[in-house]
């Protein structure tokens, strides 16, 4: 195309673009404008992988998707409809996972150049090594609503994706969902978790009962519990949501009397709960505000308008028997998975979420707010992922034509600054930084662990999740002990032993490395007197991930992987990006501007 017309490009680019091999992972909402983008520059031979399908929310931003294409394979779909704007260039299309085994260290090294249009940390980390370990040039893109960012990573010249830890996900206490919310992102968590109690896989972590073992209640929900009725033994019987539901037929009066009605006055008799805060008020179904209230006479349009707690509790029933009978045309055993673009499953959390804020004097939200809150979502920007795409296509021009000190990195800021700059470089390429724990001579990282009580198999746990490794195997330094490996049954007998009953101690150091990725490094361990927990510690200010924890994204639709790490949302919002701080006046700072690396690709999924 554009490569083939004479003097668009100089002789040199013409070649290097004639000879390159380009690998494109994901074909979301970004990948989709690179792909574009390549086959109309004219570059001969690209390949693209994504697991994910394409989603009726898509359509509005990802313009190799059409109507017709949901349910099929995005990677698929994207070469189908890309290689009607250029037919001779090659396109392959993996509908599979980056992280497979398949996709190793000599197929990266294939390729002139990877572009990453992910947004997820797992994804996102898997490539990095990658290309590292095959000295591939790998661009990063990502946007985030307006803004966005393209940046460059290249073994020894530039940092790579992990050299600057990433802030850990934000979680909420599971107290302050169960008993005291006071926002509506609490309420909208407590509704999530009952979806999952009532109609989707139940987790015991997300357990929308009052929490009677809330440090706050000082033992009255003990005393309380003991009141209960028992059995012959003295023990309270104790009936899951879904049973308790089920035996109700998931009667919508029932259930709506207990959640917010009993459980709320069990709530209150935990009065020390409610010294310092406002108690909540009880509702009863045949009693609710707002039936004569004007947003009752449905003016406006439904999503955009706050429903009255009537409305709520109408909307609560009508999803409820949605639900149940989607339940039970399921198989034996089978369970719904909430959907942000499913109406029944959107309805019930808005109604849901909305009903508990009015108890607990909360402000309440129109489904449009909760459906973004619900999955972490930042709108997602058809044409900033237009702009951040053909920057990215630009630097990879300049990887081949090797300019590459020009490939400093770029910022696409919101709104102009006060140099009436939209798009802001880096004045020079960020030097590596020495202490990284993936890209540095010799990585070294400290796990802090209790010894006594950290078993073998919690350490790979903390591989798997806090080094992001997909096979680790683990040896004594100095000893070549195998403590850990990756092979089946060579270390499991010792999975429930601690580290101290294997032999490790304190100070010790294990080499940990992970034969997918390529990639080693240096593990201390150090004894810490916290129960059966670990963190991870490096000598960068930005903590380290530890043990997974509940986070407040859970709205993604269809995955693009399994769960190998922390929370595994779809590929498609392009949303790791990096902001350069300002003074509150838009002037800059005295000093040179600090990056601070904003990293939202396990939180924020696009919005339909």
């Amino acid at each position: 195309m554009v490569a083939r017309v004479a003097g668009v490009f100089d002789e040199k680019l013409t070649e290097a673009i004639a000879n390159s091999k380009i690998l494109v992972v994901g074909a979301g909402g970004i990948g989709c404008e690179i792909l574009k983008n390549l086959v109309l520059t004219g570059f001969p031979y690209i390949e693209i992988i994504d697991l994910d399908t394409i989603d009726v929310s898509n359509l509005n931003r990802q313009f190799l998707f059409h109507k017709e294409h949901v349910g099929k394979s995005k990677a698929q779909v994207a070469k189908d409809s890309a290689l009607s704007f250029n037919p001779n260039v090659t396109i392959i299309a993996h509908h599979d996972s980056v992280i497979s085994n398949d996709y190793g260290v000599s197929y990266f090294k294939q390729f002139n150049i990877v572009m990453n249009a992910l947004d997820n940390r797992v994804a996102r980390n898997h490539v990095n090594r990658m290309c590292l370990a095959a000295s591939i040039p790998l661009i990063e893109t990502g946007t985030a609503g307006y803004a966005g960012q393209v940046e460059l990573i290249k073994k020894g010249l530039t940092q790579c994706y992990e050299c600057q830890p990433k802030a850990p996900q934000k979680s909420f206490p599971g107290c302050t969902i169960r008993n005291t919310p006071s926002e509506p992102i609490h309420c909208i968590v407590w509704a999530k978790h009952l979806f999952n109690q009532l109609f989707g896989e139940e987790d015991p972590d997300q357990d929308v009962s009052p929490d009677t073992a809330d440090p706050e209640a000082a033992g009255e929900a003990g005393a309380s519990a003991l009141n209960t009725e028992g059995t012959a033994a003295g023990n309270v019987e104790r009936k899951s949501t879904r049973a308790w539901a089920s035996d109700t037929n998931y009667d919508p009066e029932k259930l709506f009397s207990k959640l917010f009605g009993d459980d709320i006055r069990y709530l209150l008799s935990m009065e020390n709960l409610w010294k310092k805060r406002r108690p909540p008020t009880p509702l009863s179904w045949d009693n609710l505000p707002g039936k004569d209230s004007p947003t009752a006479q449905h003016s406006g349009l439904p999503d955009q308008r706050v429903w009255s707690v009537h409305e709520c509790a109408q909307v609560f029933a009508d999803s409820c028997k949605a639900l149940q009978a989607d339940l039970k045309n399921r198989p034996e055993g089978d369970h719904l998975v909430w959907d942000k673009d499913e109406k029944s499953a959107m309805d019930f959390v808005t109604a849901c979420a909305n009903i508990r804020a009015h108890i607990f004097n909360i402000p309440l939200n129109s489904r449009f707010e909760i459906k973004s809150m619900a999955g972490n979502i930042i709108p997602a920007i058809a044409t900033a992922n237009a702009i951040v795409a053909g920057l990215a296509v630009m630097r990879a021009q300049s990887l081949l034509k090797g300019e590459i000190e020009t490939c400093t990195s770029v910022y696409l800021r919101p709104k102009v600054n006060h140099r009436g700059q939209l798009f802001v470089p880096e004045k020079t390429l960020t030097a590596p930084n020495p202490k990284c724990y993936v890209c540095a001579p010799k990585p070294e990282v400290a796990l802090a662990c209790n010894l006594k009580q950290l078993t073998l198999k919690d350490l790979n746990t903390a591989f798997k999740e806090g080094l992001n490794m997909q096979a680790p195997d683990a040896t004594v330094e100095g000893k070549g002990l195998v403590v850990l490996s990756s092979e089946p049954g060579e270390t499991d007998h010792n999975n429930e032993k601690t580290l101290e009953e294997i032999g490790l101690n304190d100070g010790c150091a294990l080499l940990v490395d992970d034969f997918l990725q390529n990639y080693e490094v240096r593990v201390r361990l150090q004894q810490e007197d916290e129960e059966k927990s670990w963190r991870l510690v490096t000598d960068t200010d930005t903590p380290m991930p530890g043990p997974k924890e509940e986070a407040t994204a859970n709205g993604s639709n269809g995955s693009d992987e399994p769960k190998p790490g922390p929370s595994r949302p779809k590929d498609d919002s392009d949303s790791d990006m990096e902001i350069i701080e300002e003074d509150d006046n838009g002037e800059p700072a005295p000093k040179p501007p600090k990056r601070r690396k904003v990293d939202m690709s396990d939180e924020i999924v696009e919005l339909c």
